[in-house]
C-alpha cells in the first residue's frame, strides 16, 4: 500500500529540535545532534512536524511501502550509531510493540560482530539495565505504558498517537440515583481508519471489526457483544473524504496484518452500504482471503441482518 513516510535530509538538519515537539507519535527524536525518525512504524505521515522545521530538512514522501519489516528497519538504523537504535527500540518497548522489539533484538545479536557498538550496551540502556533475554521481551519487567509527548499548539493532535492496551477498563454513569456501569472492550488506539497504522503489533492475527461511526452509538451492547475480543476501526463510507486509502488501508489488514476475520457494521441507512464494499474492494486486491461478516444494525440499535458474505 501507499503511506506519506517523513524523509530527513540530515544535511540540512541544524539541530533545533522544533520538530520533535511537533511529533505526537513520538516518531521524531533528537540524537546526537540531529532530528532521527526513530520508528517508521510509528510515522503517521500526517506531516505535523513540518511546518516546524525552520530549515526545510523535513519532507513527505509518498511512496509504495511494502509490509513493515523490524529486521530491514534496523539493519538501516544503526548506521546513524548506538543511540539512535536505543531510542528506536525503547520506542518499542514503550508502546508494547514485543514482537518488532524481538525481531529488532535477534538481528542485533545475529550482526553482532558487524556492529560498532556492544549490543549488551544497548539491551542494558533499553532495559533499564537489567540483563535483557535474547527475545527482548523483559519477561521481568512490568509491560510499559506509552509515554506523554511533548506538544505545542502547532503540531498535530496528541490523541492519534498509536497505543495498545488492556480492555475491560470500567466506567459509570448515572441513571436517576442509581449507578449504571460499564465496561470497554477497546484494546487500543486510535481507531479512525484514516489513522490506524496497519502494521501496529495490536491487529496482528486479529478478529477486525470494522463499524460505521453510528454504530456504537446506536447499541447499547456495542461493547459487551461485538467488539470483546476484537481490533476496531471505524469510518463513514459517505462522509469521509480519500476513501482509496480506506481501500489499501484494509487490504494491508488482510496481507501485512494477516487478520483473521473482518466483520463490518453498517447502520440500515442506504449511504451506508458503502463500508461493505470498500471491505471487498480489499479483499479483491488482498492476495489473503478471510470471511466476511455483515451486521446491519437498525436506526433504533436493532440488528437487523447477520451473515457471512
Amino acid at each position: 500500500m501507499k503511506r506519506d513516510i517523513i524523509t530527513i535530509d540530515r544535511d540540512l538538519c541544524n539541530g533545533c529540535g522544533q520538530c520533535v515537539t511537533g511529533c505526537h507519535e513520538g516518531a521524531l527524536q533528537m540524537i546526537d545532534g540531529k532530528a532521527v525518525l526513530i520508528s517508521e512504524l510509528m510515522c503517521d505521515g500526517l506531516g505535523a512536524c513540518i511546518g516546524d522545521c525552520p530549515e526545510g530538512a523535513i519532507t513527505i514522501e509518498h511512496r509504495e511501502a511494502e509490509a513493515y519489516d523490524e529486521a530491514l528497519t534496523i539493519s538501516k538504523m544503526v548506521g546513524n550509531g548506538k543511540n539512535t537504535v536505543i531510542a528506536h527500540l525503547k520506542h518499542l518497548k514503550d508502546y508494547n510493540e514485543k514482537e518488532y522489539l524481538r525481531q529488532g533484538v535477534e538481528w542485533l545479536l545475529a550482526n553482532q560482530d558487524k556492529l560498532d557498538f556492544k549490543v549488551e550496551d544497548v539491551l542494558h540502556a533499553v532495559h533499564d539495565h537489567q540483563k535483557a533475554d535474547a527475545c527482548g521481551c523483559g519477561d521481568n519487567t512490568p509491560p510499559p505504558k506509552p509515554q506523554a509527548h511533548n506538544h505545542h499548539a502547532g503540531g498535530g493532535c496528541p490523541g492519534s498517537a498509536a497505543r495498545a492496551f488492556g480492555g475491560g477498563a470500567v466506567s459509570a454513569a448515572t441513571n436517576g440515583n442509581a449507578m449504571v456501569s460499564g465496561q470497554s472492550e477497546l484494546t487500543h488506539w486510535p481507531v479512525q481508519l484514516h489513522l490506524i497504522n496497519p502494521n501496529s503489533g495490536h491487529f496482528k492475527g486479529s478478529n477486525l471489526l470494522l463499524a460505521a461511526d453510528c454504530v456504537a452509538f446506536s447499541m447499547g451492547n456495542f461493547h459487551s457483544d461485538y467488539l470483546k475480543g476484537k481490533t476496531l476501526a471505524i469510518a463513514c463510507p459517505k462522509l469521509d473524504s480519500n476513501k482509496d486509502v480506506y481501500v489499501e488501508k484494509i487490504t494491508a489488514l488482510i496481507d501485512s496484518a494477516q487478520v483473521d476475520t473482518i466483520t463490518v457494521m453498517k447502520m440500515e441507512v442506504p449511504c451506508c452500504g458503502g463500508l461493505l464494499q470498500l471491505a471487498k474492494m480489499a479483499m479483491d486486491r488482498a492476495q489473503r482471503k478471510v470471511p466476511i461478516k455483515l451486521i446491519t444494525v437498525g436506526i433504533q440499535g436493532e440488528v437487523l441482518e447477520s451473515s457471512w458474505v
